[in-house]
């Protein structure tokens, strides 16, 4: 392997060690029993890592076009984490989603079940799970002593997460219905002392949590310097919010009048809002969660056998998609997670069901090809595949604005090769299309507080805020109130990770265009989407560099 690459594997390595719960999502051997030092002495070895390693890539030269991308990446990432240190952004990070207080729960979500040894593991874990929540609490502790917090609003979520998981708003508390779960041969006993000290812990990060809510300021909006600033790591580009927010209302209008045409399609005459209320109570839908399971999965493995060969050649190994419900009190969105690296783990889609025993499914076909297949799972696994070729590092980092423009062009895909020509999925497809410019829209907008152009019959010449953003956002979003209710947590507490889909789709269909208008009738597009996906991960201002070229 190059030099950079082979230096690139060495930091994640030890970044894995650093954190275990990376080191899981990789399905890297060796700490599946241990949960990270979140601590500000756990953040200072995590940063003093990247600085130690962007030193030596300076010195490193690249030996390869491999390389050469790697080195870009790494790079960037590197110093993406020393800036956001600098900004102390590390001893504010609670949001509703993406936070450590979520993925500690989430740490064993993929973790191996199959016998007493797995079990065992599991039980190691969970034992870790009252330290691990100790050490959060002293970063938390100490960012409120340099009095650098996160909003109250994403407090009070995280405060409410940790209460469903510990049993104060359910039945029963999340731990302890997994150590249920363990078959005979497990050591029961073990098992069940540790979920108990977990959902104690549990307790108490809640209590933590809620005096922290109560302390923390009310304003959501992060303003224009931390705004570009969170936009740099979501999108690996630097951002020009101004013209992103123009072309977000374009897109927002033009997806609109598709809509309505569509609305037509479904009930002669219907609104938008018409036709989804019919789709809604006429449309197909599937009774229960198990019910709903499998027809996520019957989906997905006949988008499989559809596309391979056909528009895409799969490897074996990528043509496994498993779908699971999300355990409660997490996001309301659907998502993925990638399968380990050797493919022990699948890659899996999960469904949060929010309560609901019913499911239309108009709205969710476009969003399985976003989730499954063509979209991360085909990206993500087949950047496994590649991993032996590139590096660890460059098939498993993630840069969002790369994978989720790829997964919004994936539905788009689906629906220019004819799998939503039924008017209820094309619908679907086009409210997940308009959620997203929305997004781009408001995202933008009330953490700026940018002016709403006047001639728009929303709100013109105000100023965004997060009120008005939930406004519109309820007004066009497509959704039911508490989807988007909940989407609009996520974004005033994730600032500019919610813009990336939209703009990383632009980069993706800006490249196809570009590599068509130079090859011509040469243009194959199966051949160029396997070069897309054999280049692994990419930051948006290197994809948009790379893709007319391929």
């Amino acid at each position: 392997m190059a030099a950079v690459r082979a230096l690139a594997d060495r930091y994640l390595l030890a970044s894995a060690a650093l954190d275990p719960m990376l080191a899981t999502a990789l399905g890297l051997a060796g700490h599946d029993g241990e949960l990270p030092d979140l601590s500000p002495a756990g953040i200072k070895a995590r940063i003093e890592l990247a600085r130690t390693t962007l030193v030596e890539l300076d010195r490193t030269p690249a030996g390869d076009e491999g390389d050469r991308t790697c080195a870009s990446l790494l790079r960037d990432r590197l110093g993406l984490a020393l800036d956001l240190h600098d900004a102390q952004e590390d001893l504010r990070p609670l949001r509703v989603i993406g936070s450590p207080v979520g993925h500690l729960r989430s740490a064993f979500d993929n973790m191996a079940r199959a016998n007493a040894d797995d079990w065992s593991t599991i039980a190691t874990r969970m034992e870790a799970v009252p330290a691990a929540y100790d050490s959060l609490a002293a970063t938390l502790a100490e960012g409120r002593r340099l009095d650098v917090l996160a909003p109250r609003r994403q407090a009070e979520a995280c405060a409410e997460q940790v209460a469903t998981w510990a049993g104060l708003r359910t039945a029963t508390p999340w731990f302890v219905t997994l150590a249920g779960q363990a078959p005979v041969g497990a050591d029961q006993q073990r098992l069940a002392a540790a979920a108990r000290a977990a959902t104690e812990a549990l307790v108490d990060v809640h209590g933590i949590l809620s005096r922290y809510a109560a302390a923390a300021p009310t304003a959501d909006p992060v303003g224009r310097e931390r705004y570009v600033l969170f936009a740099r790591q979501f999108l690996g580009a630097t951002l020009d919010p101004d013209d992103a927010y123009a072309w977000g209302w374009d897109e927002h209008l033009r997806i609109e009048a598709e809509m309505v045409a569509v609305a037509n399609e479904v009930v002669a005459g219907a609104t938008i809002e018409e036709a989804r209320a019919h789709l809604e109570r006429h449309g197909h839908a599937v009774e229960g969660e198990d019910a709903l399971r499998r027809w996520l999965q019957d989906l997905m493995d006949r988008t499989v056998d559809a596309l391979d060969v056909t528009h895409f050649d799969l490897d074996p190994r990528v043509r496994t998609v498993e779908a699971m419900i999300a355990p409660p009190g997490t996001a309301a969105a659907q998502y993925y997670t990638a399968p380990s690296a050797d493919f022990g783990r699948p890659g899996r889609t999960w469904f949060p069901t929010m309560g609901a025993t019913r499911f239309p499914t108009w709205s969710e076909v476009s969003t399985c090809y976003h989730e499954g297949v063509p979209g991360h799972h085909l990206q993500l696994a087949q950047w496994r595949v590649e991993a032996e070729r590139l590096s660890l590092y460059q098939t498993s980092t993630t840069v969002s604005g790369n994978i989720e423009g790829w997964a919004l062009y994936a539905e788009r895909l689906m629906d220019e090769f004819g799998y939503l020509s039924d008017p209820g999925d094309r619908l679907g497809y086009l409210v997940g299309q308009q959620l997203r410019a929305v997004r781009v829209v408001i995202d933008i907008g009330m953490h700026l507080g940018l002016p709403i152009p006047g001639g728009q019959p929303f709100h013109p010449g105000e100023r965004w805020t997060p009120e008005l953003g939930l406004e519109f956002l309820l007004a066009h979003g497509g959704k039911n109130e508490a989807f988007l209710r909940s989407e609009w947590v996520r974004y005033l507490g994730w600032p500019g990770q919610a813009i990336s889909y939209k703009l990383g789709e632009r980069v993706w269909l800006a490249g196809r265009d570009a590599a068509r208008r130079t090859q011509g009738d040469r243009f194959d597009l199966k051949r160029w989407h396997t070069a897309a996906l054999a280049q692994g991960s990419l930051g948006l201002d290197d994809l948009a560099a790379e893709l007319p070229t391929l």
